[in-house]
């Protein structure tokens, strides 16, 4: 599915690593952007408001329970749009069990392309569905933060949460955020 082809929506949330953006196309969560995260395509793209969408009650119930350490693994129909490489990484992300992280290059090597850790970077840098395709979870070769789309910051937090730290935010369940757009 295609922009051109589907509807999308989006609403605002709180969350401990700041306010989220999700996006849904046709029922399905295609964008899950923070602020000033790289790579995050034009407010214009997201379609209307609408805090109504019954999938982002959905996804910010599965964020609370994730940031509540009560959550491993997120069940939500995804419309991830990309290449086909792309498509695989983001495939293979969501394959990295919760607390645990592999490098670039392990990552190419479980796609059959041990060369392709630096394409494997690029794919991941333009994940769609941060946190919930777990992105966060893949570090430089030698166990090292590098590289993150919200920011090191937040992948920091989010690896500390999955290893049974709290992030530094928390402030409660995520909520929608009147005003935003």
């Amino acid at each position: 599915m295609t922009a051109h082809t589907s509807t999308r929506t989006h609403t605002v949330i709180e969350s401990p690593v700041g306010p989220l953006t999700l996006v849904a196309a046709d029922g399905r969560l295609c964008g899950l952007y923070m602020t000033d995260q790289r790579h995050r395509p034009p407010e214009e793209t997201f379609g209307p408001r609408d805090d109504a969408e019954p999938l982002f009650a959905r996804t910010a119930e599965q964020l609370t329970a994730y940031f509540a350490g009560e959550l491993t693994t997120f069940r939500l129909p995804l419309a991830l749009e990309g290449t086909p490489f792309r498509r695989r990484v983001w495939a293979a992300l969501q394959d990295i069990p919760y607390g645990e992280t592999l490098s670039y290059g392990q990552l190419a090597d479980r796609l059959g392309q041990p060369g392709a850790s630096r394409a494997v970077g690029l794919a991941n840098g333009r994940n769609p569905v941060g946190i919930v395709v777990p992105c966060h979870r893949v570090v430089g070769a030698t166990g090292s933060l590098t590289g993150y789309g919200g920011g090191l910051d937040r992948k920091r937090q989010l690896l500390a949460l999955e290893r049974g730290g709290v992030p530094a935010a928390v402030a409660g369940p995520p909520t929608v955020q009147e005003g935003i757009f």
